[in-house]
């Protein structure tokens, strides 16, 4: 693994944004990338930008530039050349062929709305895939690969994280077989941020709440890859006047729009600074 050393034989705090070219970046976006951004520079570590592109249907290289160009309005710097996920594809085979080897994956051909009408839960929790596909012959159409989780834990044995510092234990199988190769993409989310995320030497890894039961699936993947563990902290979202969550899909205003309006971008950073106070503690 590529970590850094320090002269003292400790790591250097590694942290990274890693947004997705599927949109313009928005206010929420900002917060997290300066969280991630200070967590590092404040201990003398570094920054790194990620572009997760591996969705090639919906990836625009335009937003690319302008998610550059709104990190430098906002004042923040990253070290080393930006990687892009699509770039780093035979990372991804290579961890889907250990875990097949190991016989915790299996062929799901079961559609979006077929899913949907199997998989229940109540309000506000996740929807657990019910094993429809596990065990289900070969055939010759389209599908995905899902992590066999009752399998993968057992071989796993008991894990933890710590989000903030503080232990948490990790309980992924509440999130069910999730998918580790979707029909359309070489990768899951859960799959390429885990291989990422060690291959750089992420020490520390700074996001939204909202990812945060995601980061059970990633602790698993972790332990059974035999891939060194960062630091979680979780940050609480940013919301709009109604109380929602920013996001692109609610049209949240762009930092684009922002910057073409002439907003002085230090003074948003400023602001959004102002509002981290103990988001992130140890």
């Amino acid at each position: 693994m590529p970590d850094q050393v320090r002269h003292d034989g400790g790591r250097v705090t590694t942290t990274r944004f890693a947004p997705s070219p599927t949109g313009r970046l928005h206010m929420g976006h900002a917060y997290s990338a300066i969280l991630a951004h200070d967590f590092a520079r404040a201990r003398g570590g570094r920054f790194l930008l990620r572009i997760e592109d591996i969705d090639g249907t919906r990836s625009r290289a335009e937003h690319v530039a302008t998610i550059r160009d709104d990190l430098s309005w906002l004042g923040l710097t990253w070290d080393g050349p930006v990687v892009f996920q699509s770039q780093r594809l035979p990372l991804y085979q290579a961890a889907l062929d250990r875990l097949r080897d190991m016989r915790l994956l299996y062929r799901c051909y079961c559609t979006r709305a077929e899913i949907a009408e199997a998989a229940s839960a109540p309000h506000g929790a996740v929807a657990v895939y019910p094993g429809t596909c596990r065990g289900a012959p070969v055939r010759d159409a389209p599908f995905c690969w899902r992590i066999d989780m009752a399998a993968a834990v057992a071989r796993a044995g008991p894990l933890a994280w710590t989000d903030h510092g503080v232990p948490v234990a990790a309980i992924p199988a509440a999130q069910g077989d999730v998918v580790l190769a979707r029909k359309d993409a070489p990768a899951s989310y859960h799959l390429a941020v885990t291989v990422d995320d060690a291959a750089q030497g992420v020490t520390d890894v700074v996001r939204g709440v909202d990812l945060f039961e995601a980061t059970h699936v990633h602790r698993l993947l972790q332990a059974l890859l035999v891939l060194p563990v960062p630091g979680w902290h979780h940050h609480a979202l940013l919301t709009g006047a109604d109380g929602e969550r920013l996001a692109k899909r609610n049209g949240a205003p762009t930092l684009a729009a922002m910057r073409a309006a002439g907003v002085d971008g230090a003074a948003v950073a400023a602001e959004l600074r102002a509002k981290s106070g103990s988001s992130l503690r140890a």
